[in-house]
């Protein structure tokens, strides 16, 4: 069986289970916490950070975007990335756009003052509102770019669905767990992730509820 070390409310966990799931591959899901990673999780990774697979082949492959890649050349069938290099290589640029971008100016401050903080010792677990409105500054940015390429396209880098849907809405979905999501002022956006919610490679994302951080009252409904 495969084993996929992850943290339920990660974004970069949950591209490597978004994409392990459309291939249609099983695993195991082994928790961690990624402020205090375990000495297994060190032994296989020794930067200590998730997502981790380790494959039925024995291969530990740890990253998200060597997870997605390697996963694309092993399991080829449900093709994620694109049919020529044109296509692949818009995929790419907007799976990156969110995985360092989106990432470091919305996602990972509200992570870190909402979830992180309370785990974390000798600190104030306060939750500063002012990073928080930063943040939530920058994403209307970034969901202003998500509806431009929705309105555009049937997905996000062309006609079909690919691995820069699953990276974006790996993120996004994690700050609509917690509520920051204001879809009601992007239309073109929360059609976009209606379709992804309804997929069923995305069932086990929206079953996450862990009961220190319970999930929004919308998170998990289809029609929202």
């Amino acid at each position: 069986m495969r084993i996929l070390f992850h943290y339920p409310l990660c974004g970069f966990s949950r591209i490597a289970r978004f994409t392990m799931a459309e291939k249609q591959l099983d695993l195991e899901l082994k928790y961690e916490y990624p402020w205090a990673p375990s000495d297994e999780l060190y032994d296989l990774n020794v930067m200590g950070n998730l997502p981790v697979l380790v494959d039925i082949n024995g291969n530990v492959v740890f990253g998200h975007s060597s997870i997605r890649e390697y996963l694309e050349e092993l399991y080829p069938e449900r093709n994620l990335l694109g049919n020529d290099y044109s296509e692949k290589l818009e995929t790419r640029k907007i799976a990156d756009w969110f995985s360092f971008r989106f990432f470091e100016e919305v996602y990972q401050p509200i992570i870190f003052e909402k979830i992180t903080k309370r785990f974390l010792q000798n600190i104030d677990k306060t939750p500063k509102t002012s990073t928080i409105r930063a943040a939530l500054s920058k994403f209307s940015i970034h969901l202003d770019y998500l509806t431009w390429l929705i309105d555009r396209r049937n997905w996000l880098s062309g006609k079909n669905f690919s691995i820069a849907d699953i990276s974006a809405a790996s993120f996004i979905s994690v700050l609509d767990y917690l509520g920051f999501v204001p879809w009601n002022k992007y239309n073109s956006a929360k059609n976009w992730y209606a379709r992804i919610k309804s997929r069923p490679s995305f069932r086990s994302i929206l079953s996450d509820n862990l009961p220190q951080i319970p999930p929004s009252e919308e998170y998990s409904n289809l029609d929202f």
